[in-house]
């Protein structure tokens, strides 16, 4: 057999129903950057497992994904601006927070060991942790266990709260000096 075989890109996992992240109760401006880190998790997710350029899954998700919805809000919601930031610069700063995450991660394994989706979950919580230092780190803490927690059952979401939070020790010690 001969017969060409189209591919189309990979789609980010979707979230399992009753399982998204808590986003009916939140006040616009939080429901709005939660959207955001989301679709931005789930791109990041896509642009790994199809490759491609940032700006083409950015234009993507914008034109075409806006419609989904999560827990019964629209994606439409989200906030452009910081998703398309996560996108852009978590992939531009790969390897840099892949070298960050190869610190904190259990001894004898590789961040290339982790499932995909975890790995996204965490570059996107760590980049805010080093480049977004408007964000409280305990936010930002809180913000990628929630999501882990929207895609994970088992131990993913105490691993992605382990290693950001050690991560945000060493990256904003102030904050957690004036807190004790």
């Amino acid at each position: 057999m001969s017969a060409a075989v189209t591919q189309e890109a990979p789609k980010p996992p979707a979230i399992p129903r009753g399982r998204g992240p808590q986003v009916r109760s939140l006040p616009k401006a939080m429901l709005q950057k939660r959207l955001a880190r989301l679709a931005a998790v789930q791109a990041l997710y896509q642009l790994e497992i199809g490759g491609g350029s940032p700006e083409k899954i950015v234009h993507e998700f914008l034109q075409h994904r806006l419609e989904e919805e999560v827990d019964g809000v629209s994606l439409g919601e989200l906030s452009a601006p910081l998703f398309g930031r996560l996108v852009r610069e978590v992939s531009h700063h790969r390897e840099e927070l892949d070298d960050m995450l190869t610190a904190v991660i259990a001894e004898g394994w590789a961040v290339e060991r982790l499932e995909t989706l975890l790995r996204a979950i965490l570059r996107a919580g760590l980049y805010e942790l080093a480049y977004a230092q408007d964000v409280p780190a305990r936010a930002v803490v809180s913000e990628y266990v929630d999501l882990a927690h929207s895609f994970f059952v088992e131990k993913e979401p105490a691993l992605v709260n382990g290693m950001l939070d050690a991560l945000a020790r060493q990256l904003r010690t102030e904050e957690f000096q004036s807190a004790s």
